[in-house]
């Protein structure tokens, strides 16, 4: 074949573009040749990436941008986990709790660092009552360690009646204001209270366990510690109408918090209350006493004067 030295202006219509190419004849044959052999040999993959390649030159997408996206959803996919988002919620500071005008008044004149002596943290706390109605004395006791129940027989107890509810043979005749029956459980199991204690005879507890998920959680759950389990309905009965009171630390805490009676009962009343609760629990398991009204601040006492 005869070779010419004559060039040839061949115009191509790639991408909706016009070129001028010159083709030299002395080698447009191999180099034909050459292209169609490297077309056949041409991976499947180099073709996809030059499909790509166009595409993203039509769109205006640089190689560069193009792969560092593809390197940042290979960031995403390394172990299967994404990084986790910043959180959107915004944290607020705590706020230390505010305290009512009549609150602060009363506390005025109190001195927050001093243990008082009995006789006068009772006079303090019955000063700083703002209540409009006879309030109650509360006592918070911080123990040593938690898990503090038991009973105590106050000597002056006064405050609201207390119900009592009473399941066994012999309720009828116990004095106890309800006597249980299986419609009573079924009650209780709806979340139905309307009783302060629970007092039962030993075999009404197998039917009781039923009822442990709505009895436990408000701490009426009968127990031979505080007497709440007994042979003798009427003694039981007649212990608590007179005076006999259930003291425990809290679920999560041990703290211990009981009204030991009325603010216009005489200071003596009072003192006898908070001196017999001490003994029964024993001031060795305890580390603070606060009194406090219903309304008003609280009153750190001297466990000494007690």
């Amino acid at each position: 074949m005869e070779y010419l030295d004559t060039c040839i202006l061949e115009s191509l219509n790639y991408m909706g573009k016009t070129r001028t190419k010159l083709i030299d004849d002395s080698v447009a044959e191999p180099a034909s040749a050459k292209a169609s052999a490297g077309k056949e040999k041409k991976p499947a993959k180099k073709q996809a990436d030059s499909l790509v390649a166009k595409l993203q030159e039509e769109l205006g997408i640089t190689p560069k941008a193009a792969e560092q996206a593809k390197v940042g959803e290979e960031k995403l996919d390394v172990g299967g986990v994404k990084p986790p988002r910043p959180s959107s919620k915004i944290k607020h500071p705590t706020s230390k709790k505010i305290r009512s005008k009549k609150y602060q008044a009363a506390a005025k004149d109190l001195d927050r660092s001093k243990n008082y002596p009995l006789s006068e943290a009772l006079d303090t706390v019955k000063k700083m009552s703002y209540s409009k109605f006879n309030g109650t004395l509360e006592v918070h006791i911080n123990t040593l360690q938690p898990g503090i129940r038991g009973l105590v027989s106050l000597p002056f107890a006064a405050g609201k009646k207390i119900r009592i509810l009473a399941f066994g043979k012999g309720a009828e005749q116990s004095g106890a204001d309800i006597f249980g029956s299986d419609s009573t459980l079924e009650n209780i199991e709806k979340g139905k209270i309307d009783f302060d204690i629970l007092i039962t005879t030993p075999e009404w507890m197998p039917k009781l366990a039923k009822a442990a998920r709505v009895l436990g959680p408000k701490g009426l759950m009968p127990s031979p510690k505080n007497g709440t389990i007994t042979d003798d309905l009427k003694k039981a009965v007649e212990g608590f109408q007179g005076g006999k009171t259930e003291y425990k630390t809290e679920a999560k805490a041990a703290v211990i918090h009981l009204g030991l009676g009325k603010l216009n009962q005489p200071n003596e009343e009072l003192e006898a209350n908070v001196k017999t609760l001490l003994q029964t629990l024993g001031k060795s398991r305890v580390k603070k006493v606060t009194l406090s009204p219903t309304m008003g601040p609280g009153v750190k006492v001297d466990l000494a004067s007690i």
